[in-house]
């Protein structure tokens, strides 16, 4: 029996490499019957513009957070397992709409979620206090 896609059909697989466990990874002749499509994070001015849609906040605070975001990434390989998502400021820019302070928020959900090491940890603080003003 042979099963025939419908015209127009596109299968759209998300995948992350390096993310997964060895056991979870695709294989080789799996990963050959795919094409792939590389992303990045958005441009600095994009990236401000969703942070402060979905957070709720001034473009001001979402600059700031997106420069903070771009310090971090440079760090990629250097003792952190992820960078700053855009998920991770849109999370610091609620609770910065909900009243905390720029730092606090950065500290509860950047820093935190990225790292669990006392040293990597101290390092992401040093960023936070100098990428955000808390005014």
């Amino acid at each position: 029996m042979t099963l025939d896609a419908a015209p127009g059909f596109c299968l759209v697989v998300s995948y992350n490499p390096g993310y997964q466990s060895v056991l979870k990874d695709l294989k080789d002749s799996t990963r050959q019957r795919l094409v792939a499509i590389e992303f990045g994070f958005p441009a600095a001015d994009v990236e401000e513009k969703v942070v402060a849609h979905e957070a709720g906040v001034g473009s001001d605070v979402a600059a700031e957070l997106v420069r903070l975001a771009q310090a971090i990434r440079r760090l990629e390989n250097r003792g952190l397992r992820e960078v700053a998502s855009t998920r991770v400021l849109i999370a610091a820019g609620r609770l910065i709409a909900e009243g905390l302070s720029s730092r606090e928020a950065a500290r509860a959900a950047v820093a935190g979620p990225l790292t669990d090491d006392i040293h990597t940890g101290d390092g992401l603080l040093e960023l936070i206090d100098v990428y955000l003003c808390d005014t």
